[in-house]
């Protein structure tokens, strides 16, 4: 009499990232140690994400960052975080972070690798105060350079050239999202065993289900964009059944759309006029989310062309988002095409 078929095996986080590897050849392990170093950072960051009241770090500093906004104690830890956990290791030939206004380069004492990590250290970071969802987000590229101290300009790459790009969630629980180039994975990070486990193979974005927007800023986006909600609302033609969620983290609003199907949009408005081409930012937001899309047969715009396709100018260069369901975020780049020459 056969038995009881065997249960699926557990499968950490460290042995799905090794097994990758399978897909590069010329992989030396680098790029594993970086991933796995992320999942530490983010282990850390959650047991105080999930405690912040306790941890008393609720609440603002009196430093002012890059982007002019005050900045979050829990945005400091995160981002001290993240840079003391990766600086030292030999694998990283440079940092930049959402929170710093230059890049960081490795230490003179410690040794020089040949990849760059830009990171958002805590996207959403203004909802710990009222419990509701936060993440990190980041993305690898490969150095262009082969030696010599790492120079600014060696940052500015396209989206197409990310090697592997991720987000932390942190929410009811803590999920770590990353892919490497071949198709995107899930961890759950089981707090008794301190370890992220998978959950999540191979997503792919399903039909689409909501579209995610602050509705708040409709007066101030431009005709083509008006009109593109109204397609979304079902008011001009447009497609039906689609529920309004926006949570307000683009960690979060992304991650729900990514595994229950949508579009989540943050244009440019006339409101802000700090933020003529949009309020989020290229490298350490938009493009690493927008390699994520792609891989999970999803696609991200700037509302004119592939957000991937960019090549950043500056370190905190801005831009439009639209990002999803892949027909969702087409449909955008004809109504702009079309009523915003």
């Amino acid at each position: 009499m056969a038995g009881p078929a065997d249960p699926s095996p557990i499968i950490t986080i460290e042995r799905h990232i090794l097994e990758e590897q399978a897909f590069h050849p010329e992989a030396t392990g680098v790029l594993t140690n970086i991933l796995y170093d992320l999942a530490l950072a983010g282990k850390v960051i959650a047991s105080k994400t999930t405690r912040a009241g306790l941890a008393e770090i609720l609440g603002r500093t009196e430093d002012i960052n890059i982007q002019g906004e005050t900045v979050m104690k829990l945005d400091r830890f995160a981002d001290l975080t993240v840079t003391r956990l990766t600086d030292h290791t030999g694998r990283l030939a440079g940092l930049a972070s959402e929170e710093n206004a230059e890049f960081m380069p490795i230490p003179d004492q410690y040794p020089m690798g040949k990849y760059l990590l830009v990171f958002d250290p805590l996207d959403g970071s203004s909802n710990v105060d009222f419990n509701m969802p936060v993440g990190t987000i980041f993305g690898i590229y490969r150095r262009p350079k082969d030696f010599g101290p790492v120079e600014l300009s060696e940052f500015f790459q396209s989206g197409r050239n990310l090697v592997a790009a991720g987000y932390i969630a942190y929410g009811t629980s803590t999920m770590f999202v990353y892919t490497a180039g071949h198709g995107v994975h899930g961890f759950t990070l089981d707090p008794s065993v301190g370890e992220f486990l998978l959950s999540h193979p191979n997503i792919t974005i399903p039909k689409p289900k909501y579209f995610s927007v602050n509705l708040g800023y409709q007066i101030y986006w431009s005709k083509g964009v008006q009109r593109y909600t109204e397609f979304l609302q079902g008011r001009v033609g447009g497609v039906k059944g689609l529920s309004l969620r926006y949570i307000g983290t683009l960690v979060s609003d992304f991650h729900r759309n990514l595994l229950a199907g949508g579009v989540f949009y943050y244009p440019a408005d006339s409101k802000d006029p700090k933020a003529p081409s949009g309020k989020l930012r290229l490298l350490y937001e938009a493009a690493p989310l927008a390699f994520i899309a792609e891989q999970a047969g999803g696609y991200a715009s700037d509302g004119r062309g592939p957000i991937l396709d960019i090549v950043p100018s500056s370190l905190h260069q801005r831009t439009p988002l639209y990002i999803g369901n892949k027909d969702l975020v087409s449909k955008v780049e004809e109504f702009v095409r079309d009523l915003d020459r």
